[in-house]
């Protein structure tokens, strides 16, 4: 059976999806609707429900599978699904989460292990005693959580998923200017973004926490880390510029950092992160489609289509 992603604009599905997201608005006319984000394994669309009433909310949160026909079409450079019919599946349609959910193409299990091989490569105890604390620490949610709501690496295990890519585009980085600091290029990568398992709310149906809301997780880990130098009883310089690696790893305030970065490998650690995330965002929209042709429109890339070409 065809999954979602691989239907066409004009086609019509009738398939088991699972909402990723449910919010609700109102139109500029005052009537109510709702934004829901199917998703299966190939991953997601947007769709809309007009005119919907509290039952349709009780019926379609977050982490609910439904039945679903509707019409694939184009809207602002993007596929979006036309809604004819949604319910929520019966207790005898034999489906679950886990048919529904995409995850990283290697095993949560594999990438722990080719993380774990770049602490062969530090060598500041300090460092390495504050990373490995932390990653201990939240390791069985940092194994399976997302790296993102939406956009980027936003797949069961996509988070380890990430970090993992970024650590193989840092060592060849560090191969190619050796004057980086490895141990606190690693540490920053592997840390980044671990405030993510409090800011958001697991790896189904991925919505921010309270604290994801009110503090980011940016905060959360540089506090994070100031409690595991307090814990470990570790002091130095070496506390305050990991605090500063993930201070200023969005590289700029208008994009979510506190702080700019003012350290050579800060610097690098946004590009790479930049990089990461770019990348798996157009791996996925140049993947559905077709050689020949444009993609749909990536929001986060200044809501640019990108060329497929005809050759490999």
């Amino acid at each position: 059976m065809k999954k979602l992603l691989e239907y066409k604009v004009g086609e019509t599905i009738d398939l088991y999806l699972l909402i990723k997201q449910s919010t609700k608005g109102v139109t500029t006319q005052g009537s109510p609707f709702m934004t829901l984000i199917l998703q299966d394994k190939s991953g997601d669309l947007e769709a809309k429900l007009w005119d919907t009433t509290d039952e349709h909310m009780k019926l379609y949160p977050a982490s609910t599978i439904v039945k679903v026909g509707a019409d694939i079409h184009e809207y602002r450079g993007k596929n979006q699904l036309r809604i004819k019919s949604i319910r929520p599946i019966k207790e005898s349609e034999n489906v679950t989460i886990s048919d529904l959910v995409p995850s990283a193409a290697k095993s949560k299990e594999v990438l722990y292990e080719e993380l774990m091989s770049f602490f062969f490569e530090m060598e500041n105890p300090q460092i390495q005693r504050i990373t490995r604390h932390l990653l201990k620490k939240h390791e069985a949610a940092f194994l399976t959580y997302p790296a993102a709501t939406r956009n980027h690496h936003d797949y069961v295990s996509g988070l380890i998923d990430h970090v993992v890519s970024m650590l193989k585009l840092g060592k060849s980085l560090a191969e190619l200017y050796p004057s980086l600091n490895k141990d606190l290029l690693y540490a920053g990568i592997i840390l980044h973004d671990i405030g993510k398992v409090i800011e958001l709310s697991g790896p189904i149906g991925t919505q921010y926490t309270l604290e994801g809301n009110l503090i980011g997780h940016i905060s959360i880990m540089v506090n994070e880390i100031s409690k595991a130098a307090d814990e470990l009883e570790v002091t130095g310089e070496e506390v305050m510029l990991l605090q500063h690696m993930v201070l200023s790893h969005h590289g700029k305030e208008e994009w979510g950092s506190p702080k700019r970065p003012m350290l050579k490998e800060a610097e690098i650690l946004h590009y790479i992160d930049n990089i990461d995330a770019k990348m798996n965002m157009l791996d996925r929209a140049l993947g559905k489609t077709k050689p020949g042709e444009f993609s749909e429109r990536i929001f986060p890339l200044d809501n640019r289509s990108f060329y497929k070409p005809t050759f490999e």
